[in-house]
């Protein structure tokens, strides 16, 4: 049962009125004081496009079409002695890995939908993951001799390449290129995922009070 009060404050008689949430009008007034769910949603978006999304998608794209095309040109210039990344494949795996994230914030800089900011989200962690994993793989081959340069014995002959200083100084610059690059890719996954987390964070803190319990609907006041 509804319980009313009166109060008249300043020549205006205000009447309240408390109605149970079992009340059908409660449910209606409840959902007519809501803002539409694409409207929150639009508003946690916007704060996700704070990290300038389509930049950081342009990054990932640029620098992922780079890995592939070198994993291309290495993978045929090194048939049959490759060096550690060319047999890892890392050009390849983490150049489409960069290119679907690459392509999910460009995206995300034209829609309001927050399944696509959960989908870079996840993405971009793969792609944090996948640059330190790529890092460690081209700090190793840093470290190592050329592929078909190592002896094992002390009259094995070595190719003829391996006594040019210069190919090892070569290799060395195309690993640290592609060590500053996994920096840069690291750097841009990880400013998606903290704007994208902090999105989805404000996402789920407005489901949770629009679908919380509340005081019951009231009436505002009323002339006498």
């Amino acid at each position: 049962m509804a319980a009313t009060t009166v109060t008249d404050s300043g020549g205006v008689r205000i009447i309240t009125e408390v109605i149970p949430a079992t009340d059908p009008r409660a449910a209606q007034l409840a959902s007519g004081s809501r803002p539409p769910a694409h409207a929150a949603s639009s508003f946690q978006v916007r704060g996700f496009r704070k990290a300038q999304p389509k930049a950081l998608g342009t990054i990932h794209i640029f620098t992922g079409i780079i890995h592939v095309c070198f994993g291309i040109i290495l993978t045929v210039s090194e048939y049959g002695t490759p060096s550690i990344p060319v047999a890892s494949g890392v050009f390849f795996w983490l150049g489409l890995l960069l290119l679907v994230s690459g392509s999910l914030l460009v995206e995300s800089e034209k829609r309001d939908n927050i399944s696509l900011v959960k989908t870079c989200c996840v993405v971009n962690v793969g792609v944090i993951l996948s640059t330190l994993v790529a890092t460690l793989v081209h700090t190793t081959a840093i470290a190592r001799n050329i592929p078909g340069c190592d002896t094992n014995t002390l009259y094995q002959l070595r190719a003829e390449w391996c006594f040019n200083p210069g190919n090892k100084v070569l290799s060395n610059g195309l690993d640290c290129m592609f060590v500053i690059f996994c920096l840069l890719e690291f750097c841009a996954a990880v400013a998606a995922l903290a704007f994208g987390y902090d999105a989805l964070k404000q996402h789920n803190y407005t489901r949770m009070v629009r679908g919380g319990p509340g005081p019951g609907p009231s009436r505002g006041p009323s002339q006498p």
